[in-house]
């Protein structure tokens, strides 16, 4: 098997942010290759973590690596927006803590099989759960250009979604594309050249957007934290890392809505209790890797962290 490095971002801001208690029961809804899965068993003493990952791999890395595996840790091969069902099979139906570490973990970018990344030559993938039908080249080689252009509008944030979005439809219409290579030279050829020499990779934007449409990365966000919150026992915590713009926006704007008292006459004296907000904001900010760890790791450059309490 071949060993893939992976340097966990954020790792104690996260998992200290959570407050964790000894005998608490916790979720790591984001196990990957088990970064803050340690730290918080490393706190925990009868307490119990439930691990999620919709990808066999991680769940498969980590088993290994842990062996033999720590009685209070329960790896649950599911995506996060099962968490209440996949807990309550499991008789838990409230919890201390849940962390949440979005995006791609490096070994999946790194494994040129999977197709997440422009920088190696590989067949059009970019599926987390490799048991999924749906893959990047269906939805290069089928969606229609409208629904192109809204994903690479809507997840990618780029500018030169039409220009991307037909020259696709073009070049499919000769033969299937079939390679990362080959998209990524379709999108150089939709977007002019000097907006190509600056800015990153060219590709970066548009593969993101098939990457989240692909794992309907922002619904199952969206699932999973409503699911979350409800989850938490009182004092509970939920930590979120995320590291792309749409993500984040979410989380404020969820936290934000949570924690904002609802439905109260402005010359109210007093907030009545039953209208006190259920929730408290931990971070006002987002809380950002230190220069340290920025210096040592390229892919924290973009993390934010953001935390929310219920009361």
């Amino acid at each position: 098997m071949t060993e893939f490095k992976h340097e966990t971002v954020l790792l104690t801001e996260a998992t200290d942010a959570l407050h964790i208690k000894p005998a608490g029961i916790y979720v790591d809804a984001t196990l990957g290759r088990a970064g803050h899965t340690r730290v918080i068993l490393s706190q925990l003493t009868s307490g119990q973590l439930y691990a999620f990952d919709q990808d066999q791999a991680a769940i498969d890395a980590v088993t290994a690596s842990l062996q033999p595996l720590p009685p209070n840790l329960h790896l649950m091969h599911a995506n996060f927006r099962q968490i209440t069902t996949t807990l309550a099979d499991e008789n838990i139906t409230g919890v201390d803590g849940i962390l949440y570490d979005l995006g791609v973990s490096s070994p999946q970018f790194d494994d040129s099989a999977r197709g997440f990344s422009y920088r190696f030559d590989a067949p059009l993938d970019m599926r987390m759960d490799q048991s999924q039908t749906l893959t990047a080249k269906t939805i290069v080689n089928t969606w229609s250009y409208q629904d192109l252009l809204r994903i690479f509008s809507r997840y990618g944030e780029e500018k030169f979604a039409k220009p991307i979005a037909r020259q696709i439809e073009n070049a499919r219409s000769e033969k299937p594309i079939e390679t990362t290579f080959e998209l990524v030279d379709l999108i150089k050829a939709g977007i002019p050249a000097a907006a190509r020499r600056t800015g990153g990779h060219p590709a970066k934007k548009t593969f993101q957007a098939l990457r989240i449409a692909v794992n309907d990365e922002l619904g199952a966000l969206e699932d999973s934290l409503e699911q979350a919150l409800k989850l938490l026992n009182s004092g509970g915590r939920i930590s979120v890392i995320t590291f792309q713009s749409l993500e984040d926006r979410f989380v404020k704007s969820l936290f934000r809505e949570m924690t904002e008292v609802q439905n109260v006459p402005r010359d109210l004296p007093v907030i009545p209790e039953s209208a006190q907000p259920k929730f408290k904001l931990i971070t006002r900010k987002p809380i950002l890797p230190s220069e340290e760890e920025l210096a040592a790791n390229h892919r924290a450059h973009s993390a934010k962290l953001r935390v929310i309490e219920k009361r």
